[in-house]
Protein backbone atom coordinates (compact mmCIF):
# COMPACT_ATOMS: atom_id res chain seq x y z
CA UNK A 1 0.00 0.00 0.00
CA UNK A 2 1.66 3.43 -0.92
CA UNK A 3 1.92 5.79 1.87
CA UNK A 4 -0.02 9.42 2.46
CA UNK A 5 2.32 11.36 1.36
CA UNK A 6 1.87 9.21 -2.25
CA UNK A 7 -1.32 9.55 -3.03
CA UNK A 8 -1.22 12.80 -4.45
CA UNK A 9 0.54 11.32 -7.46
CA UNK A 10 -1.31 8.55 -8.16
CA UNK A 11 -1.94 8.05 -11.51
CA UNK A 12 -5.93 6.73 -11.62
CA UNK A 13 -6.28 3.54 -13.86
CA UNK A 14 -8.43 4.37 -17.09
CA UNK A 15 -11.28 2.32 -16.45
CA UNK A 16 -14.85 2.54 -18.68
CA UNK A 17 -17.12 4.47 -16.57
CA UNK A 18 -20.63 3.01 -16.86
CA UNK A 19 -22.73 4.31 -19.76
CA UNK A 20 -25.09 5.48 -16.75
CA UNK A 21 -22.97 7.48 -14.69
CA UNK A 22 -23.12 10.93 -15.75
CA UNK A 23 -21.42 11.79 -11.81
CA UNK A 24 -18.62 10.22 -12.14
CA UNK A 25 -17.56 11.36 -15.37
CA UNK A 26 -18.32 15.24 -14.70
CA UNK A 27 -16.01 14.65 -11.77
CA UNK A 28 -13.64 13.41 -13.18
CA UNK A 29 -14.06 16.11 -16.28
CA UNK A 30 -13.78 19.04 -13.67
CA UNK A 31 -10.79 17.34 -11.73
CA UNK A 32 -12.35 18.24 -8.43
CA UNK A 33 -15.22 16.84 -6.41
CA UNK A 34 -18.02 19.34 -4.88
CA UNK A 35 -19.23 18.73 -1.45
CA UNK A 36 -21.66 21.20 0.50
CA UNK A 37 -20.13 21.45 4.10
CA UNK A 38 -21.35 23.38 7.20
CA UNK A 39 -19.99 26.83 7.29
CA UNK A 40 -17.60 25.56 10.06
CA UNK A 41 -18.62 23.53 13.03
CA UNK A 42 -15.34 22.23 15.01
CA UNK A 43 -14.49 18.50 14.58
CA UNK A 44 -17.34 18.09 11.52
CA UNK A 45 -16.53 20.55 8.53
CA UNK A 46 -14.03 23.91 9.41
CA UNK A 47 -11.83 26.09 7.15
CA UNK A 48 -8.13 26.59 9.43
CA UNK A 49 -5.28 27.95 8.48
CA UNK A 50 -4.31 28.25 5.39
CA UNK A 51 -7.66 27.64 3.79
CA UNK A 52 -7.52 23.74 4.44
CA UNK A 53 -10.55 21.58 5.92
CA UNK A 54 -10.84 19.55 8.31
CA UNK A 55 -13.16 17.43 9.85
CA UNK A 56 -15.23 13.99 9.90
CA UNK A 57 -17.79 15.20 7.29
CA UNK A 58 -14.55 16.55 5.32
CA UNK A 59 -12.37 13.35 5.68
CA UNK A 60 -15.55 11.35 4.46
CA UNK A 61 -15.66 13.99 1.04
CA UNK A 62 -11.49 13.38 1.10
CA UNK A 63 -12.05 9.54 1.03
CA UNK A 64 -14.35 10.14 -2.29
CA UNK A 65 -12.34 12.00 -3.81
CA UNK A 66 -9.04 9.66 -3.30
CA UNK A 67 -11.01 6.80 -4.80
CA UNK A 68 -12.31 8.77 -7.55
CA UNK A 69 -9.40 11.08 -8.71
CA UNK A 70 -6.77 10.10 -6.87
CA UNK A 71 -6.45 13.07 -4.84
CA UNK A 72 -8.25 13.80 -1.41
CA UNK A 73 -7.68 17.50 -1.65
CA UNK A 74 -9.15 17.31 -5.10
CA UNK A 75 -12.42 18.97 -3.31
CA UNK A 76 -14.09 22.41 -3.99
CA UNK A 77 -15.91 22.73 -0.69
CA UNK A 78 -19.00 24.73 -0.70
CA UNK A 79 -20.40 25.75 2.98
CA UNK A 80 -22.99 25.69 3.09
CA UNK A 81 -26.57 26.81 6.12
CA UNK A 82 -28.22 24.08 7.15
CA UNK A 83 -31.43 25.28 5.38
CA UNK A 84 -29.29 25.25 1.37
CA UNK A 85 -27.99 21.66 2.34
CA UNK A 86 -29.92 19.87 -0.15
CA UNK A 87 -30.78 22.25 -1.80
CA UNK A 88 -27.10 22.52 -3.61
CA UNK A 89 -27.11 19.34 -4.01
CA UNK A 90 -30.36 18.84 -6.03
CA UNK A 91 -29.26 21.74 -8.10
CA UNK A 92 -26.13 20.29 -9.22
CA UNK A 93 -24.05 22.98 -7.25
CA UNK A 94 -22.41 19.84 -5.37
CA UNK A 95 -21.82 15.85 -5.98
CA UNK A 96 -22.04 15.08 -2.29
CA UNK A 97 -23.06 16.87 0.74
CA UNK A 98 -21.36 15.90 4.18
CA UNK A 99 -22.64 18.62 6.23
CA UNK A 100 -23.73 17.52 10.00
CA UNK A 101 -27.40 16.30 7.98
CA UNK A 102 -29.62 14.09 9.95
CA UNK A 103 -30.99 10.94 7.79
CA UNK A 104 -34.79 11.34 7.77
CA UNK A 105 -38.05 9.73 6.00
CA UNK A 106 -38.88 12.97 5.42
CA UNK A 107 -35.70 14.44 3.84
CA UNK A 108 -35.28 11.30 1.42
CA UNK A 109 -39.15 10.74 0.48
CA UNK A 110 -39.53 14.82 0.13
CA UNK A 111 -36.14 15.44 -1.80
CA UNK A 112 -34.39 13.96 -4.89
CA UNK A 113 -31.99 12.43 -2.68
CA UNK A 114 -30.69 8.82 -1.14
CA UNK A 115 -28.33 8.55 1.87
CA UNK A 116 -25.35 6.77 1.14
CA UNK A 117 -24.66 5.77 5.02
CA UNK A 118 -24.57 6.83 8.24
CA UNK A 119 -21.60 9.49 8.98
CA UNK A 120 -22.35 9.54 12.25
CA UNK A 121 -24.71 8.47 15.24
CA UNK A 122 -25.58 11.36 17.11
CA UNK A 123 -28.98 13.00 19.15
CA UNK A 124 -30.00 16.40 19.93
CA UNK A 125 -28.55 18.36 22.69
CA UNK A 126 -28.53 21.17 24.82
CA UNK A 127 -25.54 23.39 25.61
CA UNK A 128 -26.07 25.81 28.85
CA UNK A 129 -23.78 27.94 30.82
CA UNK A 130 -22.15 25.78 33.77
CA UNK A 131 -23.38 27.79 36.36
CA UNK A 132 -26.88 27.75 35.24
CA UNK A 133 -28.21 24.98 37.11
CA UNK A 134 -29.95 23.02 34.54
CA UNK A 135 -29.01 19.29 34.52
CA UNK A 136 -32.09 18.24 32.34
CA UNK A 137 -33.76 19.99 29.13
CA UNK A 138 -37.17 19.61 31.21
CA UNK A 139 -35.97 22.51 33.10
CA UNK A 140 -35.93 24.38 30.17
CA UNK A 141 -39.55 24.54 29.02
CA UNK A 142 -40.95 27.60 28.16
CA UNK A 143 -37.60 29.03 27.55
CA UNK A 144 -35.92 30.60 24.63
CA UNK A 145 -33.73 28.37 22.87
CA UNK A 146 -31.23 28.99 20.10
CA UNK A 147 -31.92 26.70 16.62
CA UNK A 148 -30.21 26.67 13.22
CA UNK A 149 -32.55 27.04 10.07
CA UNK A 150 -33.00 24.02 7.86
CA UNK A 151 -32.30 21.42 10.94
CA UNK A 152 -34.47 18.80 12.82
CA UNK A 153 -34.71 20.83 16.61
CA UNK A 154 -37.67 22.88 16.27
CA UNK A 155 -39.73 20.13 15.02
CA UNK A 156 -37.50 17.51 18.08
CA UNK A 157 -38.26 19.91 20.88
CA UNK A 158 -41.96 20.37 20.09
CA UNK A 159 -42.29 16.70 20.43
CA UNK A 160 -40.50 16.17 22.96
CA UNK A 161 -42.16 18.71 25.35
CA UNK A 162 -45.28 18.19 23.65
CA UNK A 163 -45.02 14.74 25.19
CA UNK A 164 -44.03 15.12 28.21
CA UNK A 165 -46.60 17.61 28.83
CA UNK A 166 -44.53 20.66 29.24
CA UNK A 167 -44.39 24.52 28.49
CA UNK A 168 -43.60 24.61 25.06
CA UNK A 169 -40.38 26.26 24.52
CA UNK A 170 -39.75 29.26 22.03
CA UNK A 171 -37.10 27.87 19.76
CA UNK A 172 -35.43 31.17 18.13
CA UNK A 173 -34.22 30.39 14.73
CA UNK A 174 -30.96 31.76 13.06
CA UNK A 175 -29.57 30.98 9.57
CA UNK A 176 -26.08 30.36 10.57
CA UNK A 177 -23.73 28.31 13.23
CA UNK A 178 -22.51 31.67 14.02
CA UNK A 179 -25.28 34.15 14.46
CA UNK A 180 -26.80 30.65 16.51
CA UNK A 181 -23.70 30.23 18.70
CA UNK A 182 -23.43 34.23 18.83
CA UNK A 183 -27.13 34.66 19.98
CA UNK A 184 -26.84 32.06 22.47
CA UNK A 185 -22.98 33.06 23.96
CA UNK A 186 -25.38 37.02 24.33
CA UNK A 187 -27.84 35.81 26.48
CA UNK A 188 -30.36 36.25 24.22
CA UNK A 189 -31.74 32.66 24.10
CA UNK A 190 -30.77 30.73 27.72
CA UNK A 191 -29.60 27.11 25.76
CA UNK A 192 -28.32 26.00 22.12
CA UNK A 193 -30.21 23.09 20.35
CA UNK A 194 -28.44 20.99 18.21
CA UNK A 195 -26.84 17.51 17.50
CA UNK A 196 -24.92 16.91 20.44
CA UNK A 197 -21.57 16.26 18.52
CA UNK A 198 -21.58 19.16 16.97
CA UNK A 199 -22.45 21.29 19.93
CA UNK A 200 -19.22 19.63 21.60
CA UNK A 201 -17.53 21.97 18.69
CA UNK A 202 -19.43 24.91 18.87
CA UNK A 203 -18.43 25.08 22.37
CA UNK A 204 -14.77 24.89 21.41
CA UNK A 205 -15.01 27.95 19.14
CA UNK A 206 -16.38 29.73 22.54
CA UNK A 207 -13.67 31.61 23.93
CA UNK A 208 -14.55 30.68 27.77
CA UNK A 209 -15.50 26.93 26.80
CA UNK A 210 -15.09 25.53 30.29
CA UNK A 211 -17.77 28.14 31.27
CA UNK A 212 -20.14 26.17 29.47
CA UNK A 213 -21.95 22.29 29.19
CA UNK A 214 -22.97 20.05 26.97
CA UNK A 215 -26.36 17.95 28.83
CA UNK A 216 -25.70 14.56 29.02
CA UNK A 217 -29.42 14.00 27.92
CA UNK A 218 -30.51 13.50 24.17
CA UNK A 219 -34.26 13.71 22.88
CA UNK A 220 -34.08 12.53 19.54
CA UNK A 221 -32.22 10.10 17.38
CA UNK A 222 -30.16 12.05 14.57
CA UNK A 223 -27.75 9.80 12.09
CA UNK A 224 -25.87 11.98 10.23
CA UNK A 225 -25.32 11.05 6.77
CA UNK A 226 -23.74 11.76 3.48
CA UNK A 227 -26.54 12.69 0.49
CA UNK A 228 -26.23 12.33 -3.19
CA UNK A 229 -28.81 12.41 -6.10
CA UNK A 230 -31.37 10.18 -6.56
CA UNK A 231 -30.65 10.39 -10.06
CA UNK A 232 -27.42 8.21 -10.42
CA UNK A 233 -27.26 4.67 -9.16
CA UNK A 234 -23.74 4.41 -10.13
CA UNK A 235 -22.82 7.42 -7.70
CA UNK A 236 -24.77 6.24 -5.50
CA UNK A 237 -23.28 2.68 -4.95
CA UNK A 238 -19.67 4.67 -4.94
CA UNK A 239 -20.20 7.01 -2.27
CA UNK A 240 -21.97 4.35 -0.63
CA UNK A 241 -18.69 2.00 -0.59
CA UNK A 242 -16.38 4.21 0.21
CA UNK A 243 -18.63 5.13 3.45
CA UNK A 244 -18.60 1.19 4.61
CA UNK A 245 -14.91 0.68 3.73
CA UNK A 246 -14.04 3.03 6.45
CA UNK A 247 -15.79 1.12 9.12
CA UNK A 248 -15.05 -2.56 7.65
CA UNK A 249 -11.41 -1.96 7.62
CA UNK A 250 -11.59 -0.48 11.28
CA UNK A 251 -13.14 -3.93 11.67
CA UNK A 252 -10.38 -6.05 9.78
CA UNK A 253 -7.39 -3.88 11.94
CA UNK A 254 -9.50 -5.11 15.37
CA UNK A 255 -9.67 -8.42 14.29
CA UNK A 256 -5.91 -8.25 13.17
CA UNK A 257 -4.72 -7.31 16.57
CA UNK A 258 -1.57 -5.39 18.23
CA UNK A 259 0.68 -4.93 15.59
CA UNK A 260 -1.14 -6.16 12.25
CA UNK A 261 -2.84 -2.97 11.40
CA UNK A 262 -0.55 -2.78 7.86
CA UNK A 263 -1.74 -6.27 6.88
CA UNK A 264 -4.90 -5.52 7.78
CA UNK A 265 -5.62 -2.63 6.28
CA UNK A 266 -3.73 -4.30 2.51
CA UNK A 267 -6.53 -6.93 3.45
CA UNK A 268 -9.26 -4.64 3.48
CA UNK A 269 -8.19 -2.88 -0.10
CA UNK A 270 -7.80 -6.52 -1.68
CA UNK A 271 -10.81 -7.64 -0.90
CA UNK A 272 -12.37 -4.36 -1.76
CA UNK A 273 -10.41 -3.32 -4.71
CA UNK A 274 -11.98 -5.50 -7.76
CA UNK A 275 -15.28 -3.96 -7.29
CA UNK A 276 -14.43 -1.20 -8.31
CA UNK A 277 -14.81 -1.67 -11.99
CA UNK A 278 -18.57 -1.90 -11.74
CA UNK A 279 -18.85 1.29 -10.73
CA UNK A 280 -16.69 3.18 -12.74
CA UNK A 281 -13.50 2.67 -10.70
CA UNK A 282 -9.61 0.65 -10.68
CA UNK A 283 -8.56 -1.72 -8.94
CA UNK A 284 -6.87 0.20 -6.67
CA UNK A 285 -9.57 2.91 -4.86
CA UNK A 286 -9.40 1.34 -1.61
CA UNK A 287 -6.05 1.78 -1.40
CA UNK A 288 -6.15 5.20 -1.91
CA UNK A 289 -9.11 5.95 0.63
CA UNK A 290 -7.80 4.39 3.11
CA UNK A 291 -4.11 5.87 2.82
CA UNK A 292 -5.82 9.35 2.43
CA UNK A 293 -7.81 9.37 5.61
CA UNK A 294 -7.62 5.91 7.29
CA UNK A 295 -10.71 3.80 8.81
CA UNK A 296 -13.45 5.09 10.45
CA UNK A 297 -11.63 4.72 14.16
CA UNK A 298 -8.47 6.79 12.47
CA UNK A 299 -11.59 9.92 11.41
CA UNK A 300 -13.19 9.72 14.64
CA UNK A 301 -10.40 10.16 16.56
CA UNK A 302 -8.72 12.69 15.33
CA UNK A 303 -11.61 14.84 14.58
CA UNK A 304 -13.57 13.79 17.61
CA UNK A 305 -12.12 12.49 19.87
CA UNK A 306 -9.03 12.60 22.28
CA UNK A 307 -6.08 13.53 19.96
CA UNK A 308 -8.44 15.89 18.48
CA UNK A 309 -9.19 17.87 22.03
CA UNK A 310 -13.06 17.80 22.00
CA UNK A 311 -12.57 13.97 23.59
CA UNK A 312 -16.53 13.09 22.32
CA UNK A 313 -16.61 9.47 23.57
CA UNK A 314 -17.25 7.47 20.51
CA UNK A 315 -20.49 5.32 22.15
CA UNK A 316 -22.60 4.89 19.27
CA UNK A 317 -20.26 5.19 17.14
CA UNK A 318 -18.81 2.29 17.99
CA UNK A 319 -18.07 -0.97 15.89
CA UNK A 320 -21.07 -3.36 16.77
CA UNK A 321 -18.30 -5.89 18.15
CA UNK A 322 -18.08 -2.79 21.21
CA UNK A 323 -21.25 -2.26 21.94
CA UNK A 324 -21.90 0.74 18.74
CA UNK A 325 -24.26 0.44 15.80
CA UNK A 326 -21.69 0.72 13.02
CA UNK A 327 -21.87 -2.89 11.31
CA UNK A 328 -18.97 -3.64 8.89
CA UNK A 329 -20.79 -4.78 5.83
CA UNK A 330 -18.59 -7.48 4.27
CA UNK A 331 -16.07 -6.41 1.64
CA UNK A 332 -15.79 -9.61 -0.34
Amino acid sequence: MSTATEVKSVAVKAVSAPSTAPTLAGVRARGALRAAVSRGIVGLSQCGEGGRWSGLDTDVARAVAAAVLGDPEAVEWLPSDPAERLDRLVAREAELTVCNLTWTLGREAGWPVLFAGVTCYDGEGFMVRADSGIEDPAQLAGARLAVQAGTTSAANLAAWYGKRGLAPVEPVTFATPAETLAAYASDACVAYVLDRTALAGERAALPDPWNHRVLDASISREPMGAAVRDDDAHWYRLCRWVLQLLTAAEHHVDEAGPGRRAEALDEAARLAGPHGPAVGLDEEWAARALDAVGTYADIYERNLGGTSGLGVPRGLNELWTRGGLHYAVPLH
